[in-house]
């Protein structure tokens, strides 16, 4: 998977990335040895965790000057034309952006309301009743006014905690290509199956 997002950086222009891991950090620091194809890669160990956007703010010296940057959960095999959407972020300049898709079982995602603008106008992470099927695909632009929504606790999560204070600000990208979330077993045989590199 690391293999697979280092390319899709490296064919979009992302020439400096941070990933974070909890464990295994020596055998992807060995991977990334050999395998960084040319960018930047900063690999931070979280030996306690702080939850997604705990780790943003961890590491907001890195990204705190940049005008945007991009959030990858890793367990996300996509074929989205992150371009495409840098353009539709930059078009009205958001606190975020978050890539979209449809999804078949929505109580297990951050699902979304969207308006005809591309404005996210509902989030409700992990619903008990769907308003819908329309779901973050863990692809995200945001920027240093994001990072200004995360709330002050301990752990903090993208999803529970900082989406839903962007309703109303946040836009939508609808994503139509290839995406799967291989966060369960179902998923990754099923990506086993339907991915191809090409």
């Amino acid at each position: 998977m690391l293999q697979i997002w280092l390319k899709v950086c490296q064919r979009f222009g992302i020439d400096e990335v941070l990933v974070n891991v909890h464990s295994h950090a020596n055998l992807v620091r060995h991977f990334i040895r050999l395998n960084s194809m040319g960018l930047r890669v900063r690999v931070v160990e979280e030996g306690e965790l702080l939850g997604s956007a705990g780790t943003l703010l961890a590491n907001q010296d890195w990204i705190s000057s940049e005008e945007m940057f991009w959030v990858f959960y890793a367990d996300v095999l996509h074929k989205a034309d992150l371009g495409a959407m840098c353009k539709f972020h930059q078009a009205k300049s958001p606190p975020a952006t978050i890539g979209v898709y449809c999804v078949p079982d929505p109580s297990r995602c951050g699902i979304v309301d969207v308006d005809e603008q591309g404005t996210v106008v509902e989030f409700v992470e992990k619903p008990a009743h769907p308003i819908g099927n329309l779901a973050f695909s863990g692809i995200m632009i945001a920027t240093p006014r994001f990072l200004e929504a995360i709330p002050s606790k301990h752990p903090v999560d993208i999803g529970f905690d900082v989406l839903p204070q962007l309703t109303g600000r946040m836009l939508a990208y609808k994503i139509s290509e290839y995406l799967i979330d291989i966060g369960t077993l179902e998923n990754y045989n099923l990506a086993q199956t339907t991915w191809s590199a090409s």
